[in-house]
């Protein structure tokens, strides 16, 4: 642990900093909002698509450390926004942030973190930082932001020390909507913006949500489905009021164990009455408990829009073995290793073999670990949405 007679002395002009749990003290510009915010360091490799992640649920009480060096210089926009409620506390990048130079810009990146309370902190030697993730995995901190360079380092150490971090937290309870909703939105094109669901599209969705991004619903409705989106916490007989043809399970932050504690009951009364399911990140891995597998928590999780996944199931065809890019946002995973018979591995990491796909043998239900909508990332996987809804 860092004492304060071993930290790095404040160089002149810093007015940020990133206080680790272990005394660490990581010095640079601070820009978006002021003040200090407790969260999990990750690490996102994507080179596009910034606004997309830090409005992503599923980094909720995460400080998100881009990779590519060059972030903000697109500035932000309205249509860019994947969810209103809480999501990435802040970021840490290596340039400071330019001026916008983007005919899609209509607001200074600097300014929409500060008007969405996010904290920024720039000239920190990422590289550094991400090597240190990989090594020792992602830590808990405190990102602070002051213009004047005045902190209390000892009370950032302490708050990053007692914040008990992401494991065996629920944070769906706290990123899903609280009322049920029909799904409007649809898919946007350059030029158009976004279109308008048809109302009598059929088959019917009931997509749960435990913190989704709206381009998961929009990619439902451009595979052909009415949807209509509900809390994480409703019912299965709330569910099958709607008269639903299948559920989609929303991907979301936080530990699948704790969320499922209210979910996988309702998931396991939906596979029980055959109800077809497809679910993507957290919900793939709350179906996977719900099928009896478990869930373990990443060294330092998957988070970008380039990791490689490889179909393994054998009910791909000709497919079996074809390679997907993939956008990915997750520090738990699926333990493989404990997946019952009846379950079926589909999709694994190339990067470590860690699962990234399940099929429900008997069941038209399955789930992959991976955003097949892609918000930033590849369109790769778009086949997944067009396999559920076409197969309702």
């Amino acid at each position: 642990m860092a004492s304060a007679a071993t930290r790095p002395a404040q160089p002149k002009g810093a007015t940020g900093c990133l206080v680790l749990a272990d005394g660490s003290v990581i010095w640079g510009r601070g820009f978006g909002a002021s003040g200090s915010a407790v969260g999990e360091v990750c690490f996102n490799t994507a080179m596009t698509g910034y606004q997309e992640v830090m409005t992503d649920p599923s980094y909720a009480a995460q400080i998100v450390t881009f990779t590519f060096p060059h972030i903000g210089n697109v500035g932000a926009n309205a249509e860019d926004v994947e969810s209103a409620v809480e999501s990435a506390v802040g970021c840490v990048v290596r340039e400071d942030v330019t001026a916008p130079s983007n005919f899609r810009s209509l607001e200074d990146f600097t300014a929409w973190m500060e008007r969405n309370g996010k904290i920024g902190l720039s000239g920190v030697d990422t590289r550094a930082l991400t090597r240190a993730i990989r090594l020792n995995g992602a830590p808990n901190a405190v990102i602070a932001h002051e213009p004047s360079g005045q902190f209390d380092l000892d009370a950032l150490h302490a708050r990053a020390q007692q914040w008990a971090g992401l494991e065996g937290m629920d944070l769906a309870k706290v990123v899903t909507r609280e009322a049920q909703e029909s799904w409007e939105g649809g898919y946007w094109r350059l030029g158009h913006g976004y279109g308008r669901a048809a109302r009598d599209a059929t088959p019917h969705v009931v997509a749960v949500d435990y913190g989704a991004k709206d381009n998961i619903f929009r990619n439902l409705v451009r595979a052909g489905a009415k949807v209509t989106v509900v809390p994480a916490r409703t019912s299965f007989d709330d569910i099958m009021a709607l008269r639903p043809d299948g559920v989609f399970l929303s991907n979301g932050p936080g530990d699948p164990a704790a969320t499922g504690e209210y979910a996988v009951p309702v998931i396991k009364a939906l596979l029980d009455a055959d109800m077809p399911l497809f679910g993507i990140c957290l919900g793939h891995q709350m179906l996977a408990l719900a099928a009896g597998a478990k869930t373990v928590k990443m060294h330092q999780g998957h988070r970008g829009a380039n990791h490689p996944v490889q179909r393994v199931g054998e009910g791909w065809g000709e497919t079996t073995g074809l390679v997907e890019i993939t956008s990915m946002n997750h520090g738990f995973a699926v333990d493989a290793d404990t997946l019952p018979p009846e379950v079926e591995q589909t999709h694994v990491s190339l990067f470590d073999g860690s699962n990234c796909g399940i099929a429900v043998k008997g069941k038209q239900a399955f789930g992959v670990q991976y955003h097949p909508e892609a918000s930033p990332g590849p369109q790769d996987s778009f086949y997944l949405f067009e396999k559920f809804v076409g197969g309702l």
